[in-house]
């Protein structure tokens, strides 16, 4: 009844119109005066009202008209926004000039490589291509480095993998989505991430907080979407070639061809290949596995912009084989035996995305759109004597109708979502195969005043079969109280079903014996998670000595209704059970930015965690994760008028507070760790050399401060004994770790 009374109220706010005359006009780009061609999608409104519209797909726009009407204002994004005195009726033919200055803080590279909005209602941070090239980004989980929003740790001591963490929670409570459309869930939450290369990615935006409805109901700490380079706006051929001194080695290219005035194609292959093996702690096993990876997609864009038309559809395949363990180990003779451990983890992925869009060629404020994907994910995985395997079949599909109410200031968006997966999971001797499926329908109002206030509401009502029948509401709130500060708050729930084994597949590296406490429900006996989401951050732009930067706030607490709790305080078992009590994430992030000098950029931020839960054996902190992070980045480029012969500069620091070991006061003496972590010191840093617009090299290195975890895998004299394990880790493992690589280009 509460939000009934909410969104009866939001869609009162002016939502008629007086429509008696109507003034006619088209709105022209000033740089191509000759070609006349119309803007489309600026916005036109009468001054201090809510009576606006949009221009068409060529320029042209109605607007109802009285004689109180005196100013009309014509605003697009990235141009200056203009207001025009109007006394009669006669058409009007106006040209709009590109801003120099975007209402946007930049804050690492040229071309805005990193961006905050002052406009949107969501606190999102945007990362693009230029941001990426800044570190040895050769996948997706190896993105945010020089980013201070995302905090990156290995899982393990054995596989390498990278796990992601927003607000003090891991990756599974983000929904992580491709060009919108969910893509690392289910099978492949751990690998995910590895499974798109860097080359791939156009830009990453990182939303902080409850997320849009339109998006689905799971996720819980926010949401990161990668948008992928277009086969239009793409290199015809680009070429990427990448090495390091630990025997990984790279190589991408993408190659984009034409086919006609409303078709374009790209090819796009990518291999990653380490035959090398190292043990520099000489503890007998690999410290880095060995690994070789095959990666192709093909991608179709089709634009007709005479009937509104677009689509996407993408086709990949994957085939991803790592090899860990002992040094001497080899799977052909010692596989199921006890004489070596070893791990092999071998993924054939097949997936299909597609999204189909139309604009209402005399409505340009109205639309619609379709999504649909379907993966095939096969995983078989053995660690010493356990076998796991996955097979995770997905369909998503969903539908979004976009227009709006009365007038452009009141927006909605509607629709209606499918999603189906098959898994088939066997642990040990143990099949947990389950379906699940959803049907769900959402409704999202946004009001924006184009002033000092804007909001985003949502709702949704999906029924799922072992969820049950269940309302997710989000609501995002922007209020601008001065010049260039914004402050917002966001609330909102998220539900999901936990799969305990995908997402702790690093558990199955040790001696723990698996402990499931059943109560009863659905998903391996447990029931689904649910959580809310509180936040709140205020951004202020500002200039000092002549120069921009800005400061930002955020304050995020996530509050369990049900949590499915991973206990492996006991280091001779790991434990999966309902939460009885109450388990909270508090994350706290000032940052600051600032250019003191032309090219040179400073990123700076600390972060405060509070994350605990309520175990069998008592409240917690969460273990392995630091309570204080502090975060630098420094970015120079040299000044060439032609953008060739530059030097680029880069470097990002990290300290990390000490962190809680989970409890080994129960192994004899030796394999004991003490109860919490020491903090240290990362630092990371590249050289690009810009030859020529086709051509550039690059050289960097990764933990300079060669920083090592001492005994990273307790009894790994003994790994089929009782001590072994490989999962308390809290600093790397391998040290230093330097590289160099080239990038080649031809339009």
């Amino acid at each position: 009844m509460k939000f009934k009374i909410i969104f009866c109220a939001l869609f009162a706010i002016n939502a008629q119109l007086i429509a008696q005359e109507t003034l006619k006009g088209m709105i022209m780009d000033k740089k191509n005066p000759k070609d006349n061609l119309g803007v489309f999608g600026a916005n036109v409104y009468w001054l201090n009202t809510s009576i606006g519209t949009t221009t068409n797909n060529k320029g042209w726009f109605e607007i109802p008209y009285k004689k109180d009407y005196k100013q009309l204002v014509i605003s697009f994004v990235g141009y200056k926004t203009d207001t025009i005195e109007v006394a009669n009726l006669e058409p009007l033919h106006h040209f709009i000039t590109e801003e120099n200055t975007l209402d946007e803080i930049s804050i690492a590279a040229k071309k805005e490589a990193t961006s905050r909005s002052f406009l949107q209602t969501q606190n999102v941070f945007t990362v693009n291509s230029e941001e990426l090239l800044k570190a040895a980004c050769c996948n997706l989980a190896e993105s945010f480095e020089t980013n201070p929003s995302i905090d990156v740790n290995f899982s393990d001591a054995l596989t390498g993998t990278r796990q992601i963490q927003m607000l003090g929670l891991n990756s599974p409570y983000l929904l992580i989505a491709q060009e919108n459309i969910p893509m690392v869930r289910g099978a492949s939450q751990v690998y995910g991430l590895t499974f798109t290369p860097g080359t791939w990615v156009e830009s990453i935006q990182i939303s902080k907080g409850a997320g849009s409805v339109v998006n689905g109901f799971e996720s819980i700490s926010g949401q990161i979407n990668a948008e992928l380079v277009k086969p239009l706006t793409d290199k015809k051929i680009f070429v990427n070639g990448y090495g390091n001194l630990n025997g990984r080695l790279e190589l991408n290219t993408h190659f984009n061809q034409k086919i006609n005035e409303k078709w374009q194609t790209g090819l796009y292959l990518h291999g990653n290949l380490r035959s090398q093996k190292f043990d520099n702690n000489d503890d007998s096993f690999l410290d880095a596995p060995l690994a070789e990876q095959i990666n192709v997609m093909n991608r179709w864009q089709y634009a007709n912009n005479e009937t509104g038309w677009i689509s996407f559809m993408n086709f990949r395949f994957l085939n991803d084989r790592k090899q860990t363990g002992q040094l001497d180990f080899n799977p052909d003779i010692d596989k199921g035996s006890n004489t070596l451990w070893g791990s092999e983890i071998k993924t054939k992925r097949f997936d299909f995305s597609g999204k189909v869009g139309y604009v209402f060629p005399e409505l340009p404020f109205q639309s619609m759109g379709f999504q649909l994907a379907y993966s095939n994910h096969n995983q078989d995985s053995y660690f010493g004597l356990r076998d796991y395997n996955i097979k995770h079949e997905s369909v998503y599909a969903n539908y979004i109708f976009n227009s709006i109410i009365g007038d452009t200031r009141n927006k909605f968006k509607t629709g209606l979502s499918f999603t189906y997966d098959d898994y088939e999971e066997l642990v040990e001797t143990t099949n947990f195969s389950r379906d699940e499926n959803s049907l769900g329908i959402f409704f999202e109002y946004a009001y924006d005043n184009s002033e000092n206030f804007s909001l985003t509401a949502g709702l949704r009502l999906d029924t799922h079969n072992l969820l049950g029948t269940f309302i997710t509401p989000r609501l995002h709130l922007r209020y601008v109280p001065w010049e260039k500060g914004v402050l917002r708050a966001s609330i909102g729930s998220g539900k999901r079903s936990a799969n305990i084994f995908a997402e702790n597949q690093q558990l199955f590296a040790s001696s723990r014996q698996v402990n499931i406490i059943n109560a009863g429900g659905n998903i391996y006996g447990l029931n689904p998670e649910k959580a809310w989401n509180y936040g709140v951050s205020f951004l202020q732009g500002f200039r000092l000595f002549g120069r921009k930067g800005d400061i930002s706030f955020d304050f995020y607490q996530t509050n369990f209704e049900n949590q499915v709790v991973v206990d492996w305080e006991n280091p001779q078992e790991i434990s999966f059970y309902n939460l009885n009590g109450k388990s909270m994430a508090n994350s706290f992030q000032v940052e600051a930015n600032y250019t003191p000098f032309d090219h040179f950029k400073v990123r700076t931020a600390y972060k405060y965690f509070d994350v605990s839960t309520d175990y069998i054996s008592g409240n917690l902190s969460k273990p392995i994760q630091p309570q204080h992070r502090f975060f630098a980045n420094l970015s120079y480029e040299t000044c060439k008028t032609d953008k060739i012969g530059i030097w680029k500069f880069d470097a990002t620091y990290n300290f990390i507070g000490k962190q809680r070991l989970p409890n080994t006061s129960t192994n004899p003496v030796v394999f004991q760790l003490p109860e919490y972590s020491t903090g240290y010191n990362l630092l990371n840093t590249q050289i690009t050399k810009v030859f020529s617009e086709k051509f550039e090299v690059y050289v960097g290195g990764e933990n300079i401060t060669n920083v090592q975890q001492e005994n990273p895998i307790l009894g790994s004299e003994n790994p089929f004994g009782a001590n072994f394990d490989s999962t308390i880790v809290y600093a790397p493992i391998f040290g230093s770790a330097y590289y160099a690589g080239f990038r080649f280009k031809i339009d």
